[in-house]
């Protein structure tokens, strides 16, 4: 078996995904937690293994690789089956699945993280532009699944397992799917063939813990 060690928050959707993408391969990864909010990711010892200190960061057998997309498509390159349904080598599929990687990171993820993350700095959400932005990313998503059961084609990829732990984020938050319906069939049936979803969704209950906790230390502190 690959020594595998995955540097990582837990609760983090990017963390999330690559336990998921993982799971779907059959592999055991070495969880070493680096708890950002306490500056784990600036120690000398994780600067070392990676100078833009970033979670998730992952270590084959001394190969650093870091980006949760770059380390999904990684590793089923290296251990997923020949022609992986996952990855598969037509270069058109490629292509496709690549650009909804590239749409999550640019896009939806980035939206998503601008507009609900706002409330771990400040206990609040985002502005009205920031809530546009999430609505337009999702928009885009709907669309992309018209007529499709996955984000790129008829099977389930990397990018639809990316994608499930960004979009599963929204469930700390109570946002309302339903305004886009493809997006919504799709997120309740990916749930149903993606390995690693229960465990998902207890790193997201950790995480809406999380949140509860830092919104009642932030009220706290306004009343002080």
């Amino acid at each position: 078996m690959p020594n595998l060690d995955l540097y990582n928050f837990p609760k983090a959707p990017a963390s999330r995904a690559i336990q998921m993408v993982a799971k779907a391969l059959g592999l055991e990864l070495n969880s070493k937690l680096i708890n950002t909010m306490e500056g784990d990711q600036l120690k000398p010892d994780f600067v070392k293994i990676n100078p833009q200190h970033t979670i998730p960061t992952l270590v084959d057998n001394g190969f650093a690789i870091w980006e949760s997309r770059a380390i999904a498509v990684y590793l089923v390159e290296k251990y997923g089956k020949p022609d992986s349904p996952l990855y598969p080598k037509d270069p058109h599929k490629r292509a496709l699945i690549n650009q909804r990687l590239y749409f999550d990171m640019g896009t939806l993820y980035d939206a998503l993280t601008k507009y609900f993350f706002a409330v771990f700095r400040t206990g609040q959400f985002g502005d009205q532009e920031a809530l546009d932005k999430v609505n337009s990313a999702f928009g885009f998503l709907n669309t992309f699944l018209e007529d499709q059961d996955f984000v790129a084609g008829s099977q389930l990829t990397v990018a639809d397992i990316v994608i499930l732990a960004t979009v599963s984020t929204v469930q700390m938050f109570a946002f309302d799917l339903s305004k886009f319906p493809n997006v919504e069939r799709w997120f309740n049936n990916a749930q149903k063939v993606t390995p690693g979803w229960e465990q998902n969704i207890e790193s997201l209950q950790q995480g809406k813990k999380f949140l509860e906790d830092i919104k009642a230390a932030k009220e706290k502190e306004g009343k002080a």
